[in-house]
């Protein structure tokens, strides 16, 4: 496993996967080198078989991820600028892009940069002090590693573009209310919770996971009946695997399924 700086890859079950940001004296800030270690270990992520679930979450109580590192911005040309919201986004994307869930365990500050980075994972569990929002407008400049784009598809036009140009923060539970997190727990039982989450997952029969979130994913980009089209492909894709096998099999003989990803 690489040595990083910014960040911790740790897998406390062979099947689950746990990337912390790892800048709490600078709470989490997202500069370059952090950005580039988090593509390496998302990389790292893709390319282990073994691994069915990834959670993201911060270090510390204080913060998720506050931002994208300001000081580091500050002095940027436009083509600099440029290239960091381009390394940005190809990070969330490559997230987003993963196989399997990635699940984001808020558990504080999630602004600019890291409310992008949250929403870049397929879903969100925010603890009880969790903060969000996108107040780049604030520094004179818009969201740059994706925001304008995920939060108008998650919340809404409208209440996206109240959010990015007021800069409103906003708390746990108005985010549960508008449908940015799936749900809120309190701080102490976050990672409790991801865990449980993480290991109902991962019971599940790989195959059917993946091809159930790219079933999603990729349905949105398309009218309903080229998405119905989409998955009854996946439908008769899934049919030709042991798992699927093996599910419908332990069903009828009623017992646990042994599911190994094949």
């Amino acid at each position: 496993m690489a040595d990083y700086q910014n960040i911790l890859l740790q897998r406390p079950e062979r099947a689950i996967a746990i990337l912390t940001v790892n800048r709490p004296n600078a709470l989490n800030a997202l500069n370059a080198a952090t950005l580039d270690e988090i593509a390496d270990a998302v990389a790292a992520v893709a390319a282990d078989v073994n691994t069915r679930v990834l959670l993201l979450t911060g270090a510390g109580e204080k913060a998720f991820v506050a931002g994208a590192d300001i000081s580091a911005m500050r002095d940027m040309s436009a083509l600099e600028a440029h290239a960091f919201s381009a390394r940005g986004q190809q990070v969330m994307h490559a997230i987003e892009a993963l196989t399997i869930p990635a699940i984001a365990l808020v558990n504080g500050y999630a602004l600019g940069g890291g409310c992008e980075l949250a929403m870049s994972c397929d879903w969100i569990i925010a603890s009880d002090r969790a903060l969000f929002g996108q107040p780049e407008v604030n520094l004179g400049i818009p969201p740059g590693f994706g925001g304008t784009q995920r939060l108008a598809r998650i919340v809404g036009r409208a209440l996206a573009l109240e959010l990015v140009i007021t800069g409103r923060q906003i708390k746990a539970d108005e985010a549960l209310r508008i449908g940015l997190v799936n749900s809120v727990t309190p701080g102490a039982e976050l990672m409790d919770k991801g865990l449980e989450i993480a290991r109902q997952i991962a019971a599940k029969a790989p195959l059917a996971v993946r091809v159930c979130k790219q079933a999603v994913q990729r349905g949105l980009d398309v009218d309903l009946a080229n998405g119905c089209v989409l998955e009854s492909s996946l439908f008769a894709f899934a049919f030709g695997s042991d798992d699927r096998r093996e599910g419908m099999t332990a069903f009828l003989e009623k017992r646990p399924a042994i599911f190994r990803g094949q």
